[in-house]
Parts: C-alpha cells; sequence; structure tokens
C-alpha cells in the first residue's frame, strides 16, 4: 500500500500525543496512602478494566510509576477527584464508549457497508480491536468521535453522497488503512505514558519487528535496556497460532513507508536515550588484569557505549542480566516526534 493514500493518522498521532498527561510522583506514602494498582483502581471507580486502560489511555485518568517496578499505579486523590465529580460515571463512561461497525454506522446515520468504506479509507480511526472466534478482526471506534465526525460539515458529502472518484480508486486498489491506524493511534498511547528517553523509544521499537530493532540498536546491552521498557501487547491465540500471526501482523508495521519511518525514529530516539543515560552493562570481574584499567561502563561515553560488545574487550565482562534502570527526566523529543508534541492540541 502505498504512502500517498489519504490518511488522517498524522492529525490523530498529533492529537494523542499532545494530550500527553505528566505525572509527578508523591513523596513515599505510609500503607493507608499507597496508591493503587490500576485492578484496585477500576475497582474503586466500578469501571470494567477495559473501560478504565481506554481512560488511561485517553488521558482521563492519571497514573503515576511505581517506584517498585509493578507497573504504572493510580493515586488516591485521583481516584478521590473522579467520584467527586457530579457527573461520574456517566460522564467518563461516555467518553470511553466503543462502538463496532453496526452501531458506529448508526452514529453516522449511514449502512453499515459505507461505514467499513470509510474506516478503510482512513477517515474513521478505530481505537481497539479483538478476534472473534472465527479469527475474524472486530474494530472498535470510540463513539466520542464518529459523533464529532457526523457533526463536522466538512463531512456532510461523505455521508450523503456518492464517494469522489480518487476514494473509489483507492477501495478499488484494496486499500485498508484501519490497522496502519490503530498503530499509529497506540503509538500516541504509549508516548503519552512515556517517562523518559528510552521509554520513548521502546514504544516506537514495539510497532517494528525484532529483526528491524536489531539492525537498528546493535548493541546488545541497549537491546536488552530497550525490551524492559517493551510494552506488552494483548495476546490473541496460542504462540504461533493463526490468530497469533494475525495480531502480530495488525500490531507490527508492514508498509515499506511506515517501517521507514519507524526506523528513522528509533534510530533517533535511541540517540537522545544514549545520551540521557547509556545502557547499564556487567562490571567487570575484580582482579581481572585485562580489565582492570578499562573505563567504568557508566562512565564511558556514549560512543563507546554503542560500540562496545561482550567478548571485545580484554578479560571480557561478567555475563549476568544487566541491571536495567527507568530513564529519568523524560528530557525534551527531537524529530518528527518531537514536531508532534510541539504542535500542541488541548486535550478534551
Amino acid at each position: 500500500m502505498s504512502g500517498n493514500t489519504i490518511t488522517p493518522e498524522n492529525k490523530t498521532i498529533a492529537h494523542e500525543i499532545t494530550t500527553k498527561v505528566t505525572t509527578t510522583a508523591r513523596p513515599a506514602a505510609g500503607p493507608r496512602e499507597a496508591p493503587f494498582t490500576q485492578s484496585r483502581a477500576a475497582r474503586e471507580l466500578g469501571l470494567k478494566r477495559s473501560e478504565f486502560d481506554l481512560a488511561v489511555d485517553l488521558g482521563h485518568i492519571r497514573t503515576l510509576p511505581d517506584e517498585g517496578g509493578g507497573g504504572r499505579r493510580v493515586a488516591r486523590a485521583e481516584i478521590q477527584r473522579l467520584l467527586d465529580r457530579e457527573d461520574f460515571p456517566e460522564a467518563l463512561r461516555k467518553r470511553v464508549e466503543t462502538v463496532g461497525t453496526k452501531d458506529g454506522a448508526e452514529i453516522l446515520e449511514i449502512t453499515a457497508a459505507r461505514f467499513t468504506r470509510l474506516a478503510r479509507l482512513g477517515l474513521v480511526v478505530p481505537v481497539a480491536f479483538y478476534l472473534n472466534r472465527y479469527r475474524a478482526v472486530v474494530w472498535r471506534y470510540l463513539a466520542d468521535d464518529l459523533r464529532e465526525f457526523a457533526a463536522a460539515a466538512e463531512h456532510a458529502e461523505l455521508l450523503s453522497k456518492p464517494l469522489p472518484e480518487t476514494l473509489r480508486d483507492q477501495l478499488d486498489a484494496r486499500v485498508d488503512l484501519r490497522p496502519r491506524n490503530w498503530r499509529g493511534r497506540r503509538l500516541g498511547f504509549l508516548l503519552r505514558r512515556a517517562e523518559g528517553p528510552w521509554e520513548r523509544a521502546a514504544a516506537v521499537a514495539s510497532l517494528l519487528d525484532r529483526f528491524q530493532v536489531s539492525e537498528i540498536v546493535t548493541d546488545p546491552y541497549e537491546r536488552a535496556h530497550l525490551n524492559r521498557f517493551r510494552p506488552r501487547t494483548e495476546a490473541h491465540g496460542a504462540p504461533g497460532s493463526p490468530a497469533a500471526h494475525l495480531t502480530e501482523r495488525i500490531t507490527t508495521a508492514q508498509d515499506a513507508d511506515e517501517i521507514d519511518w519507524l526506523r528513522a525514529e528509533l534510530a533517533r530516539a535511541v540517540a537522545e536515550a544514549r545520551a540521557h543515560r547509556p545502557a547499564p552493562r556487567p562490571a567487570p570481574r575484580h582482579g581481572n588484569r585485562g580489565a582492570a584499567g578499562a573505563p567504568h561502563p557508566q562512565r564511558s561515553s556514549s560512543t563507546e557505549a554503542g560500540r562496545a560488545a561482550p567478548g571485545q574487550r580484554a578479560g571480557r565482562c561478567a555475563h549476568r542480566p544487566a541491571q536495567a534502570r527507568a530513564a529519568h527526566g523524560p528530557g525534551r523529543p527531537h524529530g518528527l516526534l518531537g514536531r508532534i508534541f510541539r504542535r500542541g492540541a488541548a486535550p478534551r
């Protein structure tokens, strides 16, 4: 599929990324004030876990990192803030309401077939998907997005008149931008939660297959550190099953121009992360003469950190798992992702 097909994905990514929620860690609290796990927070708010996760992705619920490395948590003050709202939980549930093709078509007051054509052309962007029992992909869309789409005057002809010839040509060419636009939106969600440069790099890497990542990030210690922050993708089917392969095709970049863009952004993000804080490396064994004069790994330059390999130094390093640490201080992103951050769109 050509990258020249029309798609609002850049606009969508910009909206998702620029609504980034910044959180600051609170001082150490006692047991009575400890933040909730996300599962507990969902129960406290009376939300389904899927509703809670989407609310976090969209920035409606603020989270903070767990100092113990157990995943993100929700401060009790944040729970109380939501519970104290007069329109809770109805307003929040409305913001995270998702619909399938049939209900989406009803919101737009068009046929399901026309709705599918608009989605394939990238004019409406999915927010989630799952595989049904027949291994068919079921896309889900934010109801709020569809209501806004229907209310926009510039979309009236798309909903009521025949599609322009250029769009029909794309449909004849079997264009389907739903997976690509879902990936773009997911990247926005992941960047929203990223706390530092290594996490931002891992967000970009999560949309590339591991072979592509290994070509860009050639240092094994940097790859190991990157993998520590690599977000998990919800599994569909047993590993190696047809369902798992289908899920992998949806969650991994497929188009040449998309892959090229992600590779360039990954290289830039890793360089930024390396400059901010090099990936940790095993310390040399004590008493090893060959390693006695070697510089401490944390004091080496970013260039040396990128070029070093496990067996290139005299005496070799001890092969212990690298004790990776989360990068502190997010820094300022550069390149295309930086421009997306700086364009700015106020959160809804």
